[in-house]
């Protein structure tokens, strides 16, 4: 691979202002563009990788309560529109839990 010239006596252009500035003074951001030495600016923290942060959601294996069952017991009535009559359809079988609320309700 070949060398590079030093170029202590050279110039080059900035990318942000389109400036002349010495290429010993320049510096390259983390953006990529190439800036003088006065318009520099480091990367921002808030731009950086994150740390990755992992909420537990569920349980492993977890298996509902099955202690506080009720049954239910509901029907709806269909409307034939051929006769123009109520037709009761067969009523449905279910289980509804309990709901408890955690919290003092004034």
């Amino acid at each position: 691979m070949g060398k590079f010239a030093a170029g202590k006596n050279s110039y080059a252009i900035s990318d942000r202002s389109g400036l002349r500035y010495r290429y010993r003074d320049m510096r390259r951001e983390w953006n990529g563009l190439l800036v003088g030495k006065d318009e520099y600016e480091p990367k921002h923290p808030q731009l950086g990788p994150f740390p990755k942060v992992i909420d537990a959601e569920a349980l492993k294996d977890a298996r509902p309560d099955t202690n506080n069952n009720i049954p239910a017991l509901a029907s709806f009535p269909a409307f034939n529109l051929t006769t123009l009559r109520y037709i009761n359809n067969p009523p449905i079988e279910g289980k509804l839990g309990t709901v408890t609320f955690g919290g003092d309700v004034t």
